[in-house]
């Protein structure tokens, strides 16, 4: 076995030692490692896992242990304080992956990562988005400060948990849509501008508490862009649109588990991402 194979494996390992396992999830362990360790290509594996939504917060973390190992020069003086880091941060990741309980589900992730044909084809962007047409208003009207309280006390176990969770981050993105095809006629309301970043920048903070990380780096992208909007850095044209609606779909699409392949639309929420960090000095005009 390579170097890069077995730091890559013994991380996942070390991470799943501070995890206490079901007989289904050692199981599913066990797929991912065998994927990994009978790669032909490790890299090109990896970005492919990064395009199957069960199987993409783990890739995405284990991307950078490729890119470390490959494209960095390593000094091996810190090479075992590095391993253990890397360990550690996998955990929330591989905890995100092995807390999905319908085996059959993540064996179909790894069934499509062996190239074996899935059933289920991509669904179209008008259907994500429909996540729901409940009432924004109390969630709006309720203190930004306790609402993260109110989702813990009403977490009594792991499963209501995630359900109340799950509720805190859809309910703001059909109204954030419905926002983002006003702009196409200029309809800009910068109240709800205001509202609406607060809402990601707090659910945000609750997904990356919670180990979230796409879903809290989706929600720090809408928020920084809707703060260069409001503050006229930032121009709501199609192209600003159309690269929020991606975060949009990419959240809702890790939330629900929908099998769709989100890469164009990751890899469209990244480039934005570093186009509105360059909106500092910039100012539009209505």
């Amino acid at each position: 076995m390579d170097l890069i194979k077995q730091y890559i494996i013994q991380s996942l390992t070390a991470a799943s030692n501070n995890l206490r396992l079901t007989n289904h999830q050692i199981e599913t362990l066990g797929l991912l490692r065998e994927v990994l360790l009978n790669s032909d290509d490790l890299g090109a594996d990896i970005d492919k896992m990064k395009t199957i939504t069960e199987l993409s917060t783990l890739a995405i973390r284990l991307n950078e242990i490729y890119d470390y190992l490959t494209r960095r020069k390593i000094d091996f003086f810190k090479f075992s304080d590095q391993f253990k880091e890397h360990s550690r941060y996998l955990i929330n990741d591989l905890t995100h992956l092995l807390e999905i309980d319908n085996p059959a589900l993540i064996k179909a992730a790894i069934n499509k990562l062996n190239g074996v044909q899935d059933k289920k084809e991509s669904e179209e962007i008008e259907v994500i988005l429909s996540v729901d047409k409940v009432n924004l208003n109390p969630f709006v009207e309720n203190d930004n400060s306790s609402q993260e309280e109110n989702i813990e006390e009403a977490a009594k176990d792991e499963k209501d948990f995630f359900k109340s969770y799950e509720d805190l981050i859809l309910k703001p993105i059909k109204p954030i849509d419905n926002m983002l095809n006003k702009f196409v006629n200029n309809d800009i309301n910068y109240e709800d501008l205001s509202r609406f970043a607060e809402i990601m920048k707090m659910n945000g903070e609750v997904s990356e508490k919670n180990g979230f990380e796409i879903i809290s780096s989706m929600h720090s992208i809408i928020y920084k862009a809707l703060i260069r909007i409001k503050s006229r850095k930032l121009m709501p044209g199609k192209d600003v649109i159309e690269s929020m609606r991606a975060c949009l779909i990419v959240i809702v699409a890790v939330v629900r588990g929908k099998d769709v392949d989100i890469t164009n639309y990751l890899n469209k929420a990244e480039d934005f991402e570093k186009e509105i960090q360059t909106t500092n000095n910039k100012e539009f005009k209505l």
